[in-house]
């Protein structure tokens, strides 16, 4: 598959990187070459200086033959402009990073969709929308969710207090019978460990589990976590993250924003509507304190620097703040949030790559997304016709050690399945997947 990327940033070069190790014939374009000869030296693509926006360029690239053009550099127009000459020379598919709201509204993306951009993805709306499900269920370090919540996937870090350490997973069902979920993954220090019948659970694993729903207050009860109804939030940064963050929070909690800068403030304050909006810095403890950082029960970093969000979240953890969530540019970061004592580090432009790696699998796949500190995928496939998935129950496909499925989705009704379940045409099947499994996944499900 020819796939053509123009931008060689995080975004970029995170796509290309994930690309690599399948054999993809990938194409990645930039101006800058000093990042071009970085690539170079770390992955196995073809680089290529240039403006994407150019037609030059992108016949260079051979953008008409390509199966799929990704336009993800820091400028909207040069995006969008990419993504519509690539389709008018040729290519199947095409997808563009936006920054501006207002054109991922249904209307807008029909004329984009006219004029050749197949798909917006906005860093900045995802990202926020994950914020918002981190808040909601604060118990939870990592909460997405599957056919509007039909099946969630949950994180959560084994305390001292939890009835689970020490459990063997085979177990876990005599804690609490009536909660129906499923591990499908453990992160054990750095180490990522596929979970069987036998794994025995210890404290401080940071542990995924699948669950349906209607569960979520029964699991919270059964891994010994404290239930906070979040209700005051405050965000640090009026940063385009912090202003998206904090339209989607107003409406439900008590939002205070604090920002360093006058201009961004008003800014701010004319955007807002019920948010209460402080000029300050983030380092000053006792303007925080004075702004009542003690009363909080989430605190959300966003500022443009990943340490003093890290700093400032640690400091709401050490002030009794029950959930906090720090927004980090570098993206090995995001290895350490479990450890460090913040309870979840998110990254804007990772967030996008794995929306934007959905339209790459093979397959027909609706959903992916990634666990935070994990080298893996969950992946939602849809079974769109009769094949050997569809004729063998779980136990006999020959599914992959470094995979596992966790959920299922058949039509309105949930299901964890067990070796003995028999997949059927339509069903939706959630997948837990290391690097080494994809490949074999795909040819099942292709």
């Amino acid at each position: 598959m020819k796939i053509v990327i123009a931008g060689a940033g995080d975004i970029g070069f995170h796509l290309a990187e994930l690309l690599s190790y399948e054999n993809q014939d990938i194409v990645l374009i930039d101006t800058n070459q000093e990042v071009l000869d970085y690539v170079a030296t770390h992955l196995d693509v073809m680089t290529l200086r240039g403006d994407s926006s150019s037609i030059d360029v992108l016949e260079q690239a051979e953008a008409s033959r390509a199966r799929l053009v990704l336009a993800v550099t820091t400028s909207e127009k040069n995006n969008l402009v990419t993504a519509i000459l690539a389709k008018k020379l040729g290519a199947r598919q095409t997808i563009a990073r936006v920054n501006n709201q207002e054109y991922l509204a249904d209307s807008q993306r029909e004329t984009f969709k006219e004029l050749g951009v197949d798909s917006l993805i906005s860093p900045v709306l995802l990202a926020a929308e994950e914020i918002q499900r981190l808040v909601r269920e604060s118990s939870f370090t990592d909460h997405f969710a599957f056919e509007d919540g039909k099946i969630n996937l949950l994180g959560v870090t084994l305390d001292e207090y939890s009835p689970l350490v020490n459990q063997q997973l085979f177990d876990i069902s005599d804690v609490d019978e009536n909660v129906n979920l499923r591990p499908i993954a453990i992160l054990s220090g750095h180490r990522t460990i596929i979970p069987r019948g036998k794994t025995v659970l210890r404290q401080g694993d940071h542990v995924y589990f699948i669950s349906k729903q209607g569960n979520l207050k029964r699991l919270t009860n059964m891994l010994g976590k404290r239930k906070v109804d979040v209700k005051k939030v405050m965000i640090l940064g009026g940063t385009s993250l912090g202003l998206a963050t904090a339209k989607r929070l107003e409406q439900s909690y008590d939002v205070t924003v604090i920002e360093h800068n006058k201009a961004c403030c008003k800014m701010l304050a004319e955007q807002l509507d019920n948010s209460l909006i402080i000029n300050g810095d983030a380092s000053n403890i006792d303007l925080l304190e004075e702004e009542g950082l003690n009363q909080m029960d989430a605190f959300i970093a966003l500022s443009n620097n990943s340490e003093t969000n890290i700093i400032a979240s640690l400091t709401a953890k050490n002030h009794g703040v029950y959930k906090t969530v720090a927004q980090v540019e570098n993206k090995e970061y995001i290895h350490i949030s479990q450890n460090i004592g913040v309870d979840t580090l998110i990254n804007k432009k990772l967030i996008a790559a794995n929306n934007i790696f959905r339209f790459i699998r093979k397959g027909k796949v609706e959903a992916i997304t990634s666990l935070h500190g994990v080298d893996a995928e969950v992946i939602e496939y849809i079974i769109h016709k009769n094949n050997q998935t569809t004729k063998k129950p779980l136990k006999d496909l020959h599914f992959p050690k470094t995979a596992l499925i966790g959920g299922v989705i058949r039509g309105e009704e949930a299901l964890i399945p067990d070796g003995d379940f028999q997949l059927q045409l339509n069903d939706k099947v959630i997948v837990f997947a290391l690097p080494e499994a994809i490949d074999r996944l795909e040819q099942l499900f292709h």
